[in-house]
């Protein structure tokens, strides 16, 4: 069966730079945007990069529909409604959040939702038949879209369905960088919260792309 990702998003940072990833490991990707035209422009310039034409744009609804794994990557502000909106194309999927509840202007001050984890709180109003995972918050768009250095982050992973978190881990693993079991959905708030002193630390130290690394494990 054809792998296939959708990327809701994908035509911003972080979510190009995943579909980018995907693609470049065999993956059909479909980027999806509110703006058709924008999401396809989107495809054509990734393709243009890696040579390929596994990348397609279309509304969000139709990557939705498409992918059999769909990525969230979509402002914080659109969460909700985006994946509500798209329920029935999601239901029985894998659903990767890569929400962070970053308020601007303030984006290098930790601002959680009263709930802890904007992720779970996703998957509770989902219900049962979309499989949320949350993954991704910590690595850059900058790491990811650069092939010329390895991606010096792992990739915290959590969700309370084993059979989905496999899954995930396995498309990162193919996709060139470690991913780590992190544990249920609701320790996801240690990834959200995390982003934004990863974004401190990136203005700081005036670098593109910090990030982070868990030791003492066998990789």
């Amino acid at each position: 069966m054809e792998k296939t990702l959708a990327v809701l998003g994908g035509t911003g940072h972080e979510g190009s730079g995943i579909a980018f990833r995907a693609a470049r490991a065999g993956w059909k990707v479909w980027i999806g945007s509110r703006d058709g035209a924008k999401a396809a422009a989107k495809a054509e310039e990734l393709n243009a990069l890696l040579g390929t034409k596994n990348i397609i744009g279309t509304d969000l609804a139709g990557a939705a529909h498409a992918g059999s794994i769909t990525v969230l990557a979509v402002p914080y502000a659109a969460q909700v409604s985006t994946a509500e909106s798209l329920h029935g194309a999601l239901e029985g999927k894998i659903l990767i959040d890569v929400t962070v509840p970053l308020r601007p202007p303030k984006v290098t001050l930790v601002q959680l939702p009263e709930a802890g984890s904007c992720v779970k709180a996703l998957q509770e109003r989902l219900g049962d038949g979309i499989a949320v995972v949350s993954a991704f918050q910590n690595v850059s768009a900058h790491a990811l879209m650069d092939l010329e250095h390895p991606v010096e982050c792992d990739v915290l992973v959590c969700a309370d369905k084993p059979e989905a978190k496999a899954a995930v881990l396995a498309l990162i693993a193919e996709m060139g960088l470690t991913g780590i079991d992190a544990g249920a959905l609701a320790n996801s708030v240690v990834a959200e919260a995390l982003t934004s002193v990863l974004i401190h630390l990136n203005k700081t130290y005036k670098v593109p792309a910090s990030g982070i690394r868990i030791s003492g494990l066998k990789k």
